[in-house]
């Protein structure tokens, strides 16, 4: 793969209000995005979203610029790598971790072949695992922690989800703030008919917090994602045999190495397939397979990331086996209106399509001008 060119941009994108975790809060969207060029003038985009603090995993948004500008660009440049498996594992040399840094660079490969060859991600990834992908995917929605820590606020939250048609409620919970907000979204979702889950981020601890969870185990939800910390692989076993309600991973599921360990503990089977957390499509890849001969049950989540990097998310949702409806939203929830370098939609009945054209094909290229500032320039000369 002749590549000629290499840009690196930081992306800033404002939230239209505070989105809270139960480790932290982030107002703006900033992340890195890669641009490669080849010789036939092609172009292909990636997007690298770890946040500021390290309050998600333990990447930051300035350790995957010095690493994507001093270390993965360089090599990648140097590499006479033919696809994008092969700059996958040229990337991981002598590199531990440090998985949003070598998505930006792995996504922007894979969306280079696709310009190349004239057809979309999902494509693609559909065609390396054998299987046919869906031409649509169904949308939850991902709601935070209200900064008033108002149930009333989560209430009216809910009211517009519903009616914008999502196909899922999902509530951010944490110590002090997880049986009064889903006894609320219970309440406000009667009659919907839509499931209810639950996203700790990896905020409590077993046995002390056991009560809070037993809480939770009797809330009747789809499933509680990540409630311990990430490390808590046997943890999050053992919460299988402990509790009736299925445990979903997120944070835990960090690589192939992770999804194995997963299925010989006999662990949680539902996995929460995020791009960037794994380093990439074809990462992806890997633990799709082991998540198919497990029989895990998958969906897409996001960070959330911009229009660009929601391409190879919304790739990955398109493959069978993801069976929930994705975290992928449309632009405005986030952005708010015109806002996004790619503008995501969603149908009035909860459901988004799945591109079938490269990123440099869908970009809005003076939206990306005005948010985007270019930070380096490698040449492949």
């Amino acid at each position: 793969m002749s590549i000629e060119r290499v840009e690196l941009y930081e992306l800033t994108l404002p939230l239209l209000e505070p989105f809270i975790i139960s480790g932290g809060t982030m107002t703006v969207r900033r992340s890195l995005v890669v641009v490669l060029q080849d010789d036939q003038g092609n172009r292909g985009y990636g997007e690298s979203p770890p946040f500021e603090l390290p309050f998600y995993s333990e990447e930051t948004l300035a350790g995957a610029r010095d690493l994507l500008e001093h270390v993965l660009i360089p090599r990648l440049i140097r590499s006479s790598t033919e696809n994008p498996e092969a700059v996958d594992t040229a990337l991981r040399i002598g590199v531990r971790g440090n998985a949003f840094a070598r998505a930006g660079v792995e996504t922007a490969v894979w969306d280079l072949e696709a310009a190349r060859r004239k057809t979309g991600l999902a494509a693609l990834l559909g065609e390396r695992a054998g299987v046919q992908p869906a031409t649509t995917i169904a949308c939850g929605v991902a709601l935070g922690i209200p900064p008033d820590r108002s149930t009333e606020t989560l209430r009216r939250w809910i009211d517009e989800a519903i009616a914008q048609g999502y196909r899922r409620i999902k509530i951010k919970v944490a110590p002090g703030w997880d049986a009064a907000p889903v006894a609320a979204a219970r309440d406000a979702m009667a009659g919907s008919g839509l499931p209810l889950t639950v996203d700790a981020n990896g905020g409590y601890e077993w046995p002390e917090h056991e009560s809070n969870l037993r809480r939770l185990d009797e809330a009747r939800l789809l499933y509680i994602e990540q409630p311990l910390p990430p490390d808590e692989l046997v943890g999050h076993a053992q919460l299988v045999d402990e509790l009736k309600t299925p445990i979903c991973l997120d944070e835990t599921l960090k690589d192939a190495r992770a999804a194995r360990q997963i299925v010989h503990l006999g662990g949680p089977r539902v996995w929460n397939i995020k791009v960037h957390r794994l380093g990439g499509l074809s990462e992806v890849g890997r633990v799709y397979a082991i998540a198919r001969g497990f029989g895990a049950e998958l969906w897409a989540g996001t960070m959330p990331e911009s229009g660009i990097g929601s391409q190879a998310a919304l790739a990955a949702a398109s493959l069978p086996g993801f069976v929930y409806p994705s975290d992928l939203e449309p632009s405005i929830r986030w952005f708010g209106r015109n806002s996004d370098v790619i503008k995501l939609t969603m149908t009035s009945d909860g459901h988004m399509d799945v591109p079938t054209t490269s990123i440099a094909a869908r970009l809005d290229g003076e939206r990306f001008k005005e948010a985007a500032r270019l930070i380096a320039v490698t040449s492949g000369e």
